[in-house]
């Protein structure tokens, strides 16, 4: 006789209750799945939003220049600064080397000196206004381009302390304008000497 799973009470056998626990337990793993994917999903979307923070946060960091300093609109870029070196160097350099400028002034002189004389003139006079005038033009031409090549470049030195603030200098413009400095004292101090006859005077004629 084959075994019956409900008797004629309607009391149900032991096959019937572990049937019913192992349904139970079943719909609690699909449950606690469910839970846990729930869960894997608000971490991913936590995720998404923190690489695009990340993404923001590098969009901001390339608005920085390669030196770290942060670049704004409208901040000076320093060409200016870099122009007004380079113009203090070769000023500098002209003075030292002479200009056409110092070139004519020097004809100019001598031309006037040898119509102001004469042939009865001394030798003296000859070379003085001959000779000496045009030599102080020169020098006063050379002296006047050093003087310009010297502020020049104190100039683009004093630059950054009244530009914004943060904001270094590049180091190739301080070299060009420490170089441009250097040349303006240098061809004023040879200007000098050479306009009061202390360096390369006039000859003595007696």
């Amino acid at each position: 006789m084959g075994t019956k799973t409900v008797d004629e009470t309607g009391v149900k056998t032991d096959e019937h209750k572990t049937d019913e626990t192992a349904d139970a337990a079943e719909a609690t793993e699909a449950a606690e799945s469910i839970d846990v994917t729930k869960a894997a999903e608000a971490p991913g979307a936590a995720g998404t939003d923190t690489s695009e923070d990340a993404d923001a946060a590098t969009d901001e960091d390339t608005d920085d220049d390669p030196d770290g300093t942060e670049v704004t609109e409208g901040a000076p870029t320093g060409v200016g600064q870099g122009a007004g070196a380079v113009v203090s160097a070769g000023l500098g350099i002209v003075s030292l080397t002479g200009s056409w400028v110092g070139t004519v002034a020097s004809a100019r002189e001598s031309l006037m000196g040898q119509l102001q004389t004469s042939s009865s003139s001394d030798v003296g006079t000859l070379i003085e206004k001959g000779y000496g005038n045009a030599w102080q033009a020169t020098a006063m031409w050379g002296g006047i381009f050093a003087l310009v090549a010297l502020i020049v470049g104190v100039v683009v030195l004093a630059r950054p302390a009244f530009g914004a603030p943060g904001r270094p200098q590049a180091p190739w413009i301080k070299s060009v304008a420490w170089a441009g400095v250097a040349l303006g004292v240098i061809g004023l101090l040879l200007a000098v000497l050479k306009y009061t006859d202390v360096l390369l005077g006039l000859p003595a004629t007696g």
